[in-house]
């Protein structure tokens, strides 16, 4: 607040020196015998008066022949016995020990020891705990000086009940209460109370208890009530005080009415704050500089600014010089209604008038020339902060300012604003960095951008937790694609992991990291990411789990590059049929069949029907290795598809290399379903099942061929009943026999080939 005057530098209460306590002091902490305080006096003085000598003989021999002076040693000054007591709080727990120790370091604690104890106590608690043991021990009789040095204290750090209960207790112990007394709280002497941590109703009965306590209530009790109340936006209870004030015969003074003025703009009230403006002129109080201020600042909140220059120049027709309060508050008010032009002069002309500009006048109007897009004088103002070494304390302007001249394409410039930040002993967040990276990006420069990037990664300011400006994608997307297509993958990772301790989570940067792995042969890594992204819900991107499946094929980890292909699917891709073929290939050549066929069923059931020629082969290796069930469901599933398999060649390679078993299945499958079988290939089914000796198996499927109207002459049909006989199966041989000649009978012995009915 403009009209809240500076409160006044405390100076140190001198206390007498007390003998016995320094010479207990002594004994409390030497080793020394008694008499070594003596000795130590005697031999000081004898110090001092040899000093004294040297100097006289120096001042009476001539120049040529100058003796140097003697190294003298100081002596350091005793430790006050206040100060002794403080450190011994602050580092030993409150305690009975520490207590009967500060007995015996003051034999008597008088006013002076005990008030400055409470000054310069580390914190309030240990003030407290001191205040209430020396009275209850009997130690010091508390009067007016140190109750209100204890309620200041409490009321610095908001232990507001603590200091209400000291306040009331005073009449109880003879104490007389006062107005100062009750300031303490109602005001909070500027930066704590009641009125500041917002409890008004607290504030007010304070002040009303001072009329039935008997406390005299003065202009500066109601001054005080005003600015707790104002600070809380209660105008209508300002004004109804304002009049009981009037009422009991207190006139208010240009403070009070600055205070008054200063509320009612802060809570909106133009009008209000207008009439008590009038209406302290009408009792003949002349504005000050500070209600010129706070006027001008209430008419910029309503950016008013013709009625703002009116009382800027009414101020200096009267002789009031402005002060940089007053030069910033109307540069504001320019900034804000977009006359950058006009705040511009008035910055030049208060310079020009000696006024130097402080770091609020700079903050104010640095935003307003990065709107306006005036680059040459933002960088000339920004010098002068560097070499004045004026630091704002808002650092979302340097992010104007570097967005400038990015924008302006200065890059040079924009660097420069980094480095004065770091002169200033400003803080750099992320967010400073990722314009410069952005640009530097934009622009081609990426080497100027990975210095950058090295000095995040190396100091770990992304984690920084004071952090306000965070990196934006536009800002790291770029960097990592860059790094990642550049063989720099593995710094490109420890910028992202940063980056997701912060709660990053981008699908872009995450399939760059997998596609950089990928590209330098790094898929364990790449595959790391992809858990990442799983655990955490990103979604892949087609391309780098192809990229991430190719690098496995290329080691030679097919099983790998399998396992990335199904989160592929899982992920909702579709692998194109190149690479169901590598992957395919490779799982088949690595002699993992049963895995190729899980891919194979994969690929069938997401409608991709080549790679036929693959299909066969892993359907005769899963025959071969007596996996006959998973491959007959794998036909089902290629029927069902509309693929059908061979089943010519399926049946004579298995009957050729003695398979009869899978053989004699898949046959029996073509039967049920009626597919489309060459005669041949019945015939070297049933030549395969005879010459193993399986008769019966041969019987069966015999039997099932002829009801079905197929082939019924084999040539080896009387073997077949020859072995049934030898074997004692002679009703199985007879059965066979009827059937041939009935057959034979009707004439309906069938050649060529039937064509089957595909299971839709």
């Amino acid at each position: 607040m403009a009209y809240i005057s500076l409160s006044k530098p405390y100076r140190w209460r001198p206390r007498p020196s007390n003998p016995q306590s320094l010479t207990l002091l002594r004994l409390f902490s030497s080793t020394e015998s008694p008499t070594g305080a003596t000795a130590a006096t005697e031999s000081a003085t004898e110090a001092t008066a040899a000093t004294e000598a040297v100097a006289a003989a120096e001042a009476a021999a001539p120049a040529q022949t100058r003796v140097p002076k003697p190294k003298q040693h100081r002596h350091r000054n005793p430790e006050k016995t206040e100060d002794i007591i403080c450190r011994m709080m602050a580092n030993r727990a409150w305690t009975t020990r520490l207590q009967n120790s500060i007995r015996n370091l003051v034999p008597e604690f008088d006013h002076n020891l005990v008030w400055n104890v409470l000054h310069g106590a580390r914190n309030w608690e240990h003030a407290l705990q001191f205040f209430r043991w020396v009275e209850r021990s009997g130690l010091f009789k508390h009067d007016r000086e140190t109750h209100l040095k204890i309620i200041e204290i409490l009321g610095r750090n908001l232990k507001l009940n603590h200091a209400r209960c000291i306040l009331l207790d005073m009449p109880k112990k003879g104490v007389q209460l006062d107005e100062d007394l009750f300031l303490a709280l109602i005001d909070g002497y500027g930066k704590a109370g009641y009125g500041k941590a917002g409890i008004i109703q607290e504030s007010v009965k304070l002040f009303d208890s001072m009329k039935e306590l008997g406390v005299q209530r003065s202009l500066k009790s109601y001054e005080a009530l005003f600015k707790a109340i104002m600070r809380r936006g209660r105008y209508m209870m300002a004004k109804r005080y304002f009049n009981a004030m009037l009422s009991e015969g207190i006139e208010p003074d240009r403070h009070t009415y600055n205070v008054m003025i200063w509320g009612f703009f802060m809570s909106k009230r133009l009008e209000t704050a207008k009439r008590f403006y009038e209406d302290m002129k009408s009792r003949g109080i002349s504005p000050d500089l500070v209600t010129y201020n706070t006027m001008i600042h209430g008419y910029n909140r309503f950016k008013m600014m013709d009625e703002a220059e009116q009382l800027f120049v009414e101020l200096k027709g009267r002789n009031i010089e402005p002060n940089v309060i007053c030069y910033t508050t109307m540069i504001k008010g320019y900034v804000d209604v977009g006359r950058v032009d006009d705040a511009l002069r008035l910055f030049q002309e208060m310079k020009s008038f000696g006024i130097k500009p402080n770091a609020v006048t700079f903050s104010t109007l640095l935003p307003g020339l990065c709107e306006a897009e005036k680059k040459d004088e933002a960088v000339n103002m920004l010098k002068e902060m560097v070499q004045r070494y004026i630091a704002p304390k808002d650092n979302a302007i340097f992010e104007k300012l570097l967005t400038l001249m990015c924008k302006s394409g200065d890059l040079d410039s924009a660097a420069d604003v980094l480095k004065a930040m770091i002169r200033l002993s400003i803080p750099t967040e992320p967010g400073h960095y990722g314009i410069l990276i952005e640009n530097f990006c934009k622009a081609g420069v990426y080497d100027r951008a990975i210095k950058l990037l090295d000095k995040l990664i190396e100091k770990e300011i992304i984690l920084r937790p004071q952090s306000s400006i965070e990196l934006e994608a536009s800002a790291y997307n770029p960097m990592i694609e860059h790094l990642c297509n550049h063989g720099q993958t593995e710094k490109a990772e420890v910028f992202f992991r940063q980056l997701m301790k912060k709660g990053v989570q981008d699908s872009v940067a995450f399939n760059n990291l997998m596609c950089g792995h990928a590209k330098e042969g790094n898929s364990d890594s790449a595959f790391e990411i992809l858990r990442i992204m799983g655990r955490r819900g990103v979604p892949g991107e087609a391309d780098s789990y192809r990229l991430l499946i190719n690098s496995y094929l290329s080691k030679g980890e097919p099983a790998d590059a399998k396992t990335a292909l199904d989160s592929m699917l899982e992920s909702g891709h579709i692998p194109e049929s190149p690479l169901f073929r590598s992957v395919l290939e490779s799982l088949f050549e690595d002699g993992r069949v049963q895995t190729a066929s899980r891919v194979m069923k994969s690929m069938v059931e997401k409608g991709v029907k080549e790679n036929m020629d693959l299909v066969a082969k892993i359907l005769e290796a899963l025959f071969m290795r007596g996996h006959v069930e998973e491959a007959l469901g794998r036909i089902d599933l290629l029927m069902q598809s509309g693929c059908t398999p061979q089943f010519d060649s399926l049946l004579s390679v298995l009957a050729e290399k003695g398979k009869t078993i899978g053989a004699l299945k898949l046959l029996d499958f073509c039967l049920e379903r009626d597919c489309s079988v060459d005669f041949s290939s019945y015939d070297k089914v049933l030549d395969a099942l005879l010459e193993a000796g399986k008769t019966l198996n041969a019987y069966s499927i015999l039997c099932k061929i002829m009801e079905k109207g197929e082939a019924s002459d084999w040539s080896s049909t009387k073997d077949l009943i020859k072995s049934l006989n030898q074997e004692g199966n002679t009703k199985q041989a007879d059965i066979l026999s009827r059937m041939i000649k009935g057959g034979e009978k009707s004439g309906q012995s069938k050649k060529g080939k039937k064509e089957a009915v595909v299971a839709s």
